[in-house]
């Protein structure tokens, strides 16, 4: 009698759970990850908040091109003004709002990423944020902080059935 009235709702409640958990794991995920564009530094610019340059604003407007193909589903940025502006161009072609992290909590913000239904991320961050979030990502102490003048580095993550499938660093 428990057999008949509770065997099959639990069977299907396993079933549920077990495939759910299989379909996170074997989720695709392509995480590019920048560090802001040519911040100004001239002696009259805000030290802690200083906006792009000229040069930065045309990096942050090539990210677009140089992106397009990976068609991101979220943008991601730490609260900085240089920060925020080289992810929006990217974030107003894909119609999508530019979503603050903070960069003191980086073990759960890569935990939500990968938990995430989203499958394709722009997120964008500073020279030393940005090598340890492609670090955390592969799972491996592989890239350095990058240097105060380097502008030009991007990773691109890919990650197939849970597990680094590539991490290609190019520049832009």
């Amino acid at each position: 009698m428990i057999k008949n009235l509770f065997g099959k709702p639990l069977l299907l409640a396993m079933l549920v759970l077990i495939c759910g958990g299989i379909a996170v794991q074997a989720q695709k995920k392509t995480i590019i990850l920048v560090r802001h564009a040519e911040k100004d530094v001239s002696p009259t610019a805000d030290k802690v908040d200083p906006p792009l340059t000229e040069i930065g604003r045309q990096r942050a407007a090539r990210l677009v091109t140089t992106i397009k193909r990976y068609k991101p589903g979220a943008v991601y940025s730490t609260n900085f003004i240089r920060t925020r502006d080289t992810a929006t161009p990217t974030a107003l072609w894909r119609k999508k709002p530019v979503t603050i992290f903070d960069p003191k909590k980086l073990d759960e913000f890569v935990a939500g990423v990968m938990a995430s239904k989203t499958k394709r991320f722009l997120i964008v961050a500073h020279n030393t944020t940005t090598p340890t979030l492609a670090n955390m990502f592969i799972k491996e102490e592989k890239y350095k902080p990058l240097s105060e003048s380097e502008y030009s580095k991007m990773w691109i993550i890919k990650i197939r059935n849970g597990k680094v499938k590539s991490c290609d660093v190019i520049e832009y």
